[in-house]
């Protein structure tokens, strides 16, 4: 089994707990009145709200585990007051901590983030393919069906879990599976991977796959 190198390792671990974070998103209690923001498109957090979200904005990259996924879980649960510091995260050179914002975005099914989580830039350096995969599992999630073929591409990825994550994401979405084993034959994950390749070009005619910029 291939050996993963640190930040892959972290990423991977991030993007498998936010994966269950994301499964259990529960409305967030406390003070989080809103108001309308004058200066962007998103609510404008109250002060309480606003120190709230500052301060498990700093806490997120140094919490692991389970911590990481209770704060995910916040930051879903809190919406779109918490969408401009989640987009900011997202641009985190650190890997597991874009990984972490974009699961946290991923995990509101808000379809109003496709445009700017498309406007931002493409991940570069070490762990650059890793959080492409999330970016686009995390497009998928809010019903941009144009990230489907980064993930049929994610099926292909030598790391078994990085291959259960692209094929949950895409069952998810589609309720696909066409006998897709993560751990299976590679010339069994290759027939899969062909079976889902020619079910995305006969779809791409479908009006579900129509993007509106």
């Amino acid at each position: 089994m291939p050996r993963l190198e640190p930040r892959r390792l972290r990423l991977a671990g991030t993007i498998l707990l936010a994966a269950l974070a994301g499964a259990c998103v529960t409305e967030t209690t406390g003070s989080v009145r809103s108001t309308k923001s004058a200066k962007g498109p998103w609510l404008e957090p109250s002060p309480n709200l606003r120190e709230q979200i500052e301060d498990r904005a700093n806490r997120l990259p140094w919490v692991h585990g389970i911590e990481r996924v209770e704060l995910i879980q916040w930051f879903a649960g809190i919406g779109e007051p918490a969408y401009p510091t989640l987009l900011d995260l997202a641009r985190d050179p650190r890997t597991d901590v874009a990984g972490a914002a974009l699961a946290a975005l991923g995990a509101t099914r808000d379809a109003r983030l496709v445009q700017h989580l498309r406007a931002l830039p493409a991940p570069k350096g070490e762990g650059s393919v890793d959080l492409e995969l999330e970016r686009a599992r995390t497009l998928l999630r809010l019903g941009d069906w144009e990230a489907i073929p980064d993930l049929i591409l994610g099926l292909r990825d030598e790391r078994p879990i990085t291959r259960a994550l692209c094929a949950q994401a895409l069952y998810e979405a589609t309720r696909e599976r066409f006998d897709f084993d993560p751990r299976g034959e590679p010339e069994a994950r290759e027939a899969s991977i062909g079976r889902w390749e020619a079910w995305y070009r006969s779809r791409r005619t479908d009006p579900l796959l129509e993007q509106k910029d």
